[in-house]
């Protein structure tokens, strides 16, 4: 049976006979017989085609076929474009498929990730009509003024929830706002946060006006609800974990006695600290570092004992919740800091304390693992011998974890399991590709694999419908992800949750913690959904349309920076800096530098530093190799060191800290400016690449001009350029032969005499001399 899309709630009332009987929504702009009618979905897009709407509804009750009812009617309206926005690249990918199962019309569909060349980009960014992407590709296209929002009539927003803080879809929304006078969103999202501020923090980045709350218990979805049963499954720890455990236990209690006596821990007893206490000390001993310009030494002892403590708290953990090789693998990577160059000294004291080495010498005799694996192995079993046609996805935090998982299900009879974990690289964990993602994923619909171990990259959005079993390996304190992990079963047949929590342990904690979550999140709901029915003055923050704040500065207010360019590195573009660079109409042009990171005339070159990278660069012996670079490109060169707190971090001495900063101004000529923020940064960049600009008539090139150099400097300078040569090895080059002329005509064994160039280093430097030039 087929009836016009936004005709069948007024004409049928009983949502159970819409439920029994297949009834599909009919649309010049959908596929016939693709899309089944449910009142609800009608309901909810009726009001989102009209204004812009925040969309709350349980997983599984199809947010993305509200999207497409909202979608086709925007293309029978209009030819303007449809911006859809999604978290993560598998759900691009799974949104744009979905798109063209549906739609019937000839709209242009286009799919964009970091891995389609920004060239191809805004060729397919004019062609397309309907644009699926990640929002870090829209914000940097933007950022690069590749593409305008002008003519995008609609921006869906996926997991709306992330719309807080620096994340894209806040300066996307912002953006949108300055571009375009109309302006049309979807916001939609399962679980948008516990606390109703941060509900209504979306609504006002996303500029929503209207919000559409459906919980699973009313009557217009209760139909389309699929049974979930949901179970937790006690673990006690083995006994012979106990003895590593009450060593670790001991080390760290020695450390939070003397956070106690430094009247940093505000606790009673010491055995009952947790996570959240220990971190309230470290921000204690910040705020008391930066309050006073002569600290007492005592407060950096507290910080690294301070960062001791939260290590072994950590590793207590660990062994308590995922086990033991868990545990080794960590204590591993701490070693491996405390040798390593400019390791914290809380890593080289935890390696070098005789409790914790003898807590490292018992792990090592113990052979078992934690139960979780067995528990894993079990309940997989039991699933496939009674139904060899599930699919099943277990959820670990850890990706060591899931290796665990991994490898212990591989050896099962009919199980065929995969590692489900995001792209980027974690230590020896190279990641996955896209392609690989998608692959995995294609062969778990599939029947190719029938167990998915996946990280927190599978909890947003992935519809594998048949997936009919969700384990957690551990319990999550976050209501937001528990919500999404629970939500990847049940969504067209009954399903069934297993949660692991081990006894004693800080598992329970997260377990009720994200329960209380819930319910308060829930509670929130009615609250707000009440308020929306009476349409009290409470809700004026969300019904209104949210206008710029009367501080926030207009754009007429930088005119002068219109005509602005700033040549920014690649390497900068998760920098909020640019987000406030292109707010204020400078054009950013992102290059890659050899040095720098930002080019503001043809003789001003930045290198900025957060506080953190300072200290680590001056750690790790690059500082002053970039500082040398820096003043050999630019004739004003400048640093900036943005953040507070540089002499509360890294426990790294004052004189230290002063004594860099001293022979960078003065051996290297090179002022250091310090700013609080990006915003600030930002600012003090578009200041001074106006006044170069504008008032200096200095172009932005990105060689830098430099001042008259003698004849020494300029050979250095030429023979500096050759591939891997160092100024060292450029001094030792032009001593050994002379000129740069014998240099030129040398050959590779000739070249191979000079000490420290090898075989490859001196094919690379003949190439550079003998081949022939091939013009772009």
């Amino acid at each position: 049976m087929v009836f016009l899309f936004g005709d069948l709630s007024r004409n049928y009332k009983n949502i159970e006979w819409l439920y029994r009987n297949h009834v599909y929504i009919s649309h010049p702009c959908i596929k016939a017989n693709v899309i089944e009618f449910r009142a609800f979905q009608d309901a909810i897009a009726k009001e989102a085609r009209k204004k812009s709407s925040l969309v709350v509804i349980p997983t599984g009750m199809g947010k993305t076929i509200i999207a497409v009812l909202v979608i086709a009617q925007k293309l029978c309206e209009s030819q303007e474009k449809i911006l859809f926005l999604s978290p993560t690249k598998p759900l691009v990918t799974q949104h744009a498929r979905s798109l063209r199962d549906v739609l019937a019309c000839d709209a242009e569909i286009v799919v964009f990730t970091g891995e389609v060349s920004p060239e191809k980009r805004v060729d397919q960014w004019k062609s397309g009509r309907i644009i699926v992407s990640t929002p870090q590709v829209i914000e940097n296209d933007l950022i690069a003024r590749r593409i305008s929002l002008s003519d995008v009539g609609l921006v869906i927003y996926d997991e709306a929830h992330r719309a807080v803080g620096n994340y894209a879809y806040v300066f996307i929304a912002d953006q949108y706002r300055r571009e375009r006078a109309v302006r049309h969103i979807l916001g939609m999202t399962a679980s948008p946060g516990s606390v109703l501020q941060k509900i209504l923090e979306v609504c006002r980045h996303l500029e929503i006006s209207h919000i559409e709350i459906r919980t699973k218990q009313d009557p217009d979805v209760r139909p389309y609800v699929h049974d979930m049963t949901i179970e937790w499954k006690e673990i006690s720890l083995p006994t012979n974990f106990s003895q590593v455990l009450q060593l670790l236990r001991k080390a760290l209690a020695v450390r939070l006695k003397v956070l106690k006596e430094y009247h940093v821990l505000d606790t009673a007893s010491v055995s009952m600290v947790n996570r959240r206490q220990l971190l309230d000390a470290q921000h204690r001993i910040q705020q008391a570092l930066r309050a006073d310009p002569s600290p007492n030494p005592d407060l950096y002892k507290a910080a690294s004992t301070q960062n001791a403590a939260i290590k072994l708290y950590h590793g207590i953990e660990l062994l308590q919740t995922q086990g033991v090789q868990s545990l080794r693998n960590y204590l591993d990577r701490m070693g491996d800091e405390a040798r390593a160059k400019g390791g914290s000294k809380a890593s080289r004291s935890l390696m070098t304390d005789p409790v914790v080495l003898y807590a490292i010498a018992s792990l090592k005799l113990i052979k078992s693992e934690h139960p979780k694996l067995d528990a894993v192995t079990e309940i997989v079993k039991y699933q496939l011998t009674h139904n060899a046609q599930s699919k099943i996805i277990v959820f670990t935090h850890y990706r060591d974890t899931s290796q665990f998982v991994h490898d212990r299900l591989t050896n099962l009879s009919h199980v065929h399991p995969v590692r489900f974990v995001g792209q980027a690289g974690k230590g020896v964990d190279k990641g996955m590709t896209q392609k690989e993602q998608l692959r995995i994923l294609q062969e778990f619909k599939e029947g190719g694999y029938n167990v998915l171990i996946a990280t927190s990259v599978a909890e947003e959005g992935l519809d594998i419908p048949s997936t009919d079993l969700v384990v957690f390996y551990e319990p999550v304190p976050s209501e937001i992800r528990t919500i999404q992990r629970r939500g990847r079963t049940a969504r067209k047949m009954p399903g069934k949750v297993i949660i692991l929590i081990t006894k004693g342990t800080p598992d329970e904690g997260y377990y009720w913690a994200s329960r209380r979550k819930e319910r308060t999140m829930r509670g929130e709901l009615e609250i707000l959904r009440s308020a929306l029915k009476k349409h009290t003055a409470t809700t004026a923050d969300v019904y209104s349309s949210l206008e710029p704040s009367k501080n926030q500065r207009k754009l007429d207010e930088y005119t002068e920076a219109e005509a602005t360019k700033i040549i920014v590195d690649h390497r900068e573009s998760r920098s909020t800096v640019m987000r406030y660079l292109a707010h204020q109409k400078v054009t950013v042009e992102q290059q890659q530098l050899d040095v720098g990171d930002y080019v503001l005339s043809s003789r001003i070159g930045v290198e900025r530093k957060t506080v953190d990278d300072f200290l680590q660069s001056l750690l790790d012996g690059k500082l002053f190799t970039q500082m040398r670079n820096l003043r050999d490109a630019y004739s004003r060169p400048l640093l900036i060191v943005e953040g507070e707190g540089i002499l509360t971090k890294r426990n790294i001495s004052q004189n230290a800290i002063f004594g860099s900063m001293s022979s960078i101004i003065i051996d290297y000529g090179i002022p250091v400016i310090t700013t609080r923020t990006a915003h600030e940064t930002a600012d003090f960049l578009r200041v001074i690449a106006h006044r170069e600009q504008h008032k200096g008539d200095k172009a932005v090139v990105l060689r830098g001009e430099k001042t008259a150099m003698s004849l020494q400097e300029q050979q250095r300078f030429l023979v500096e350029g050759l591939p891997h040569v160092s100024a060292v090895l450029a001094q030792r080059l032009l001593t050994h032969f002379g000129t740069i002329q014998v240099l030129t005509s040398a050959t590779e064994a000739e070249l191979c005499e000079v000490q420290g160039i090898g075989k490859n280093i001196a094919a690379d430097i003949f190439r550079v001399f003998r081949e022939e030039f091939q013009k772009s």
